[in-house]
């Protein structure tokens, strides 16, 4: 199961995927797909209009993106993102599981 961890005070600090979905074998998995298809054009998009919004750690099967800047850019993309990744949870509750840490 994927995990996508979101920690947060006030605002987003650190949003964590964690993990494979086992929703099929790796390389064909969709739901896996859909997560890295997703986080990476949101990571993408925000880095083009500035490098220092955000920073970002990827390892095997771990995923962490660390906000250092809040505006309406970066908060918009980062909500699409959220809401776009709920849709999968939705859709695939054995496979993707979003978490809210304070």
């Amino acid at each position: 199961m994927i995990r996508v961890v979101v920690s947060k005070d006030k605002d987003i600090k650190e949003i964590d995927v964690l993990g494979h979905a086992d929703y099929a074998s790796y390389g064909k998995d969709i739901v896996c797909s859909s997560v890295s298809s997703i986080v990476t054009t949101t990571v993408n998009a925000i880095l083009m209009f500035d490098q220092k919004y955000l920073t970002y750690n990827l390892k095997e099967d771990d995923f962490t993106i660390i906000i250092n800047e809040h505006n309406e850019i970066v908060d918009n993309l980062i909500t699409n993102m959220l809401n776009l990744l709920k849709e999968l949870e939705n859709d695939y509750p054995k496979n993707i599981k979003i978490e809210e840490e304070n």
